[in-house]
């Protein structure tokens, strides 16, 4: 019978020895394993860090470290994929318990390579610390690729909204999973959803490539949320249409059914699907992979979001520093 290996019975350099060779390749210059990775750029580079604390962001009875992982890596290269920029490569920085077993991180790492390995990113570096927790840093660098970046404060009054990617399915995975519930087949699409966010990221890259675009942003907390970020950013009222959004709540239906609750909140205030807000001019093509959701009405100082014409009260979405 194997013994697992725990954090606090290994070196640094042990488990570095495990942990590395399972990371995609890399295709740094000068790659991990001096005092600092050197990448090739083709042009201006985006930088975007987040942070993964365990019992927050996620639970180790509901997700494997490889499910971890490959939620760490998405949630940075969709930030990256959002300002138009190609993501080229991670650096990985973990706070690791004792008491942690090797085959965690191992696992851990696998889920980062599943995630990079669509879009040909690496790993090019990190940290390993001691913690009383799991704390997972992650920067992401991209390549502009000679592009000019694609903002969030770029929305124009008549413009088109659109959207790519899921919405309300990391929100309704959360719930299942809090509620303690079975899983079975009808649920576990969207708790899969949940651990292993999928955003489209070629499809919005592409879009940004194109140059239609006059805005867009990464939608991770909550589709209300970060509406009424990109609206403020663009001095806009953006209205969504009911009539275009609400067949997604189909999808939701049977989680909400069984769990009693309010499938339009998941929809419209659910957050962690990493999916796509963005704008285009009227008479222009929707990009493959994505949806028209509404209308920029006019401007607005401060930004205005509506649904229907009518202003949304109460409704936020995911809060980093709520109870």
């Amino acid at each position: 019978m194997m013994v697992s290996m725990l954090i606090s019975e290994t070196t640094e350099d042990i488990l570095l020895s495990r942990f590395l060779p399972l990371l995609p390749a890399s295709s740094a210059i000068v790659p991990t394993g001096d005092d600092s990775a050197v990448l090739h750029m083709r042009g201006h580079t985006a930088v975007s860090t987040d942070m993964l604390v365990e019992d927050r962001h996620f639970r180790r009875d509901w997700s494997s470290g490889s499910d971890v992982g490959f939620r760490a890596a998405m949630q940075n290269l969709a930030d990256a994929v959002a300002m138009g920029a190609r993501p080229r490569s991670l650096v990985i920085s973990l706070g690791l318990p004792g008491d942690l077993e090797v085959e965690w991180v191992e696992d851990f790492a696998r889920g980062l390579a599943e995630a990079c390995s669509g879009l040909g990113v690496s790993v090019d570096g990190g940290d390993l610390v001691g913690a009383d927790e799991i704390v997972i840093g992650v920067t992401v660098l991209g390549d502009m690729e000679g592009r000019e970046p694609v903002l969030r404060g770029g929305a124009q009054p008549g413009d088109i909204v659109i959207h790519a990617g899921n919405l309300g399915h990391g929100r309704a995975g959360y719930e299942i999973l809090n509620a303690g519930i079975e899983v079975d087949d009808a649920l576990a699409p969207l708790v899969d959803d949940f651990r292993r966010p999928k955003p489209p990221l070629e499809q919005a890259l592409a879009a940004a490539q194109s140059g239609v675009l006059t805005a867009m942003m990464d939608v991770s907390d909550g589709l209300i949320r970060d509406a009424r970020r990109m609206a403020k950013a663009s001095g806009v009222w953006m209205n969504f249409s009911g009539a275009n959004l609400e067949p997604r709540l189909k999808d939701l239906a049977i989680a909400a059914g069984r769990l009693r609750a309010n499938r339009r909140e998941w929809l419209y205030t659910g957050g962690e699907d990493h999916g796509f807000l963005a704008t285009i001019r009227p008479g222009t093509p929707v990009p493959a992979g994505f949806v028209e959701i509404g209308e920029v009405m006019g401007a607005s100082q401060g930004g205005r979001v509506t649904l229907e014409g009518r202003d949304i009260a109460g409704l936020g979405g995911w809060e980093h520093f709520g109870g």
